[in-house]
Formats: C-alpha cells, structure tokens, sequence
C-alpha cells in the first residue's frame, strides 16, 4: 500500500497526472491476464486482442 502512496505522491508534487490513466491500463490488463490464465474463458479473451 505504501507503494502506491509514494507513486500517488510523485505524481502529485511534479504534476504528473497524465500517467494515471496509463497505470490503470497496465493494472487492469494485468489483472486480466491473471484472472483469465487458466480458466474457460482465457480463449474468449485472446479473440478480442
């Protein structure tokens, strides 16, 4: 948690706002591919990339 405090505060003090929605891309593709990595649905996933 502490983590994500510190990235939170970098962008907050040098105004880097604009990274916010890429690190929640990265995130949720992230989550994605693990949640999907051995179920039914990983071959329905896969078609849409």
């Amino acid at each position: 948690m502490s983590f994500i405090l510190e990235i939170w505060s970098f962008m907050r003090a040098r105004k880097k706002f604009w990274l916010l929605p890429i690190m929640l891309m990265m995130l949720l593709f992230g989550g994605l591919v693990i949640l999907t990595q051995g179920s039914a649905i990983a071959p329905f996933i896969y078609t849409i990339f």
